[in-house]
């Protein structure tokens, strides 16, 4: 699985920090996603998930399958 960002689409709602906070982070200045974990480990994977869908401005995205 890998993990992209879109800061630009990013509403600092927070949701994916509270989802999966080894993941996401948000910017000390304005809030938007700060992306911790490119490439998280599998057992992350429910937590990614639900951040992708707790995430207001849709400014996370995942590539399944990628090989690590």
């Amino acid at each position: 699985m890998l993990v992209h960002v879109d800061p630009d689409r990013c509403c600092g709602a927070g949701q994916c920090v509270l989802a999966a906070p080894d993941v996401f982070d948000q910017d000390e200045r304005d809030g938007t996603v700060v992306l911790l974990a490119a490439r998280p480990p599998a057992d992350l994977a429910r937590e990614v998930a639900d951040a992708v869908a707790a995430c207001p401005g849709g400014a996370i995205r995942l590539e399944e399958g990628v090989p690590r």
